[in-house]
């Protein structure tokens, strides 16, 4: 196997950048894709069998040009262009970092980080109603309500509704100090965060006075239509299958719909159904719904998320697999 180098040139302006600190970034590629990397002088010198070598040059010049685009390369950038790289895809993420949904209020670009990302995105911008199925970190929420205030900003819709479903992860709401709405708050939290994030605080105020913007536990969608809005369902695996029919035929005229879960996350007292489970059951066929599932590799919080996600994902279908044994083992007796 013959030794091939190349060399790459990096600007000074992007070398920290893309090399990371202390060549952070350099060691990470180095060590997944076994070559060796030198930089010095504003050029990088990449040795290694010639496969190798070609990978490493594409990874690194894919990180470069995001961060000639403006973006702070962060490891989790480096180890979604490493994965795409071994599937011969590494030049999406470029197309990925194209797609802008709108800006936060600090004027940071909110867009999708992966292909899953990007394939939700893209299908709530085609279907009236879309599932996010995903674990925790994969932006479901965040990029649902990125895209529900850009079309409240470019008037395609005439309010967002936020909504979860009352249900509290193994903790009870009735010994919280205070009345119903500072006793919901809390558990409508993060919906909240997405939007001073990227509306502002004053803004929302303004509009949820209004009433534009509605922020409301998903028992207070009974009994009314919802025309011309975008409604966002989120940890809709804690629904019952009635909610989830409630709510899904509450849906009006010029509305769009985004409902988002994780199978895996279920705060439902034992033995009950949920209602995003038999939804996606039901409505697989119906063609003018979209589902997306969202994986641990599309994760875009720290890396060490991204490995707790996958060792429990290994943890439930090893266990999975025991129960299945077993159950073979006493259909022979």
């Amino acid at each position: 196997m013959s030794v091939i180098e190349t060399i790459i040139d990096i600007p000074v302006e992007h070398e920290r950048n893309v090399c990371g600190q202390f060549d952070e970034y350099l060691k990470k590629i180095e060590k997944t894709l076994h070559v060796t990397m030198i930089s010095r002088d504003g050029t990088l010198k990449i040795i290694g069998s010639e496969g190798t070598v070609q990978r490493a040059k594409s990874v690194f010049s894919n990180l470069l040009e995001l961060s000639r685009r403006g973006n702070a390369i962060t490891s989790q950038n480096v180890d979604y262009a490493l994965s795409l790289s071994f599937e011969e895809k590494d030049s999406q993420i470029l197309e990925i970092d194209r797609d802008i949904i709108c800006r936060t209020i600090n004027g940071r670009p909110v867009k999708p980080k992966t292909i899953g990302q990007k394939e939700y995105v893209d299908a709530i911008r085609r279907k009236m109603i879309v599932f996010g199925i995903g674990p925790a970190g994969t932006g479901k929420t965040y990029l649902a309500m990125a895209m529900a205030i850009q079309a409240f900003k470019d008037g395609e819709v005439g309010r967002i509704i936020l909504t979860r479903p009352a249900i509290e992860a193994g903790e009870k709401l009735g010994f919280l100090p205070g009345d119903l709405q500072s006793k919901i708050d809390p558990y409508l939290r993060p919906l909240y965060d997405a939007l001073y994030q990227i509306m502002g605080a004053e803004v929302y105020q303004h509009n949820a006075e209004k009433g534009l913007i509605e922020v409301a536990p998903l028992a207070y969608m009974r009994g009314r239509t919802l025309d011309n809005a975008y409604i966002i369902l989120d940890e809709a695996q804690n629904t019952t299958p009635a909610q989830m029919k409630m709510f899904l035929t509450r849906i009006g005229f010029g509305s769009k719909v985004i409902v988002t879960g994780d199978q895996t996350q279920k705060d439902l007292p034992a033995g009950a159904v949920s209602g995003l489970d038999v939804a996606v059951r039901v409505l697989k066929k119906i063609d003018d719904i979209g589902f997306c599932y969202l994986t641990s590799t599309d994760v875009v919080r720290h890396p060490l998320v991204q490995k707790i996600v996958q060792a429990y994902d290994d943890y439930e279908a090893r266990k999975n697999e025991k129960t299945k044994k077993g159950a073979r083992y006493d259909g022979h007796h």
